[in-house]
């Protein structure tokens, strides 16, 4: 009996935080006030990117942005190297995201499709970092997966 009352209020619990976490996403219904921002170099190239450090700040991303500057983009800065996902929810401009590991090396490069809430797109590997652009920056500019960025700010604090 002791064991079911454990894996109820656990099975409750599990349900009560996905239920929060959807609710407060789906609360989000307008643009986040622009970021700091952060001059990074990948080979000859600068990216000004706003920097989202904090929860909230990565959970907002650029939803209900139209548009981004020609070189301009965000930077997503977690705690720890992890496999990170992102989806396009409530995101009209169409995106690139560069996954980026502790070391600054881009592990892969993804086109996100504008407002897709379905698509997850993956890092391959454990990154620290994300970058999104306007979708295409990083073909235009050469930019691959294998190459190095500069500048990097060190793990967000928890």
């Amino acid at each position: 009996m002791r064991h079911q009352n454990f894996f109820f209020a656990l099975y409750v619990f599990f349900i009560g935080s996905l239920f929060f976490s959807t609710a407060q996403a789906q609360n989000i219904t307008a643009a986040q006030p622009p970021l700091p921002t952060i001059e990074l170099t990948i080979g000859a190239h600068i990216v000004t990117a706003e920097v989202a450090q904090t929860p909230e700040q990565r959970e907002r991303g650029l939803m209900y942005r139209f548009t981004l500057p020609n070189g301009g983009g965000m930077l997503f800065v977690f705690d720890q190297p992890q496999p990170l996902s992102f989806w396009m929810k409530n995101t009209p401009a169409p995106l690139s995201i560069a996954f980026i590991d502790a070391h600054g090396i881009i592990l892969n490069i993804r086109d996100m499709a504008p407002n897709d809430d379905t698509t997850l797109h993956r890092s391959q590997g454990n990154a620290l970092y994300a970058l999104e652009v306007s979708q295409g920056w990083f073909t235009r500019q050469g930019i691959k997966a294998g190459m190095s960025v500069r500048g990097l700010p060190p793990a967000a604090k928890q």
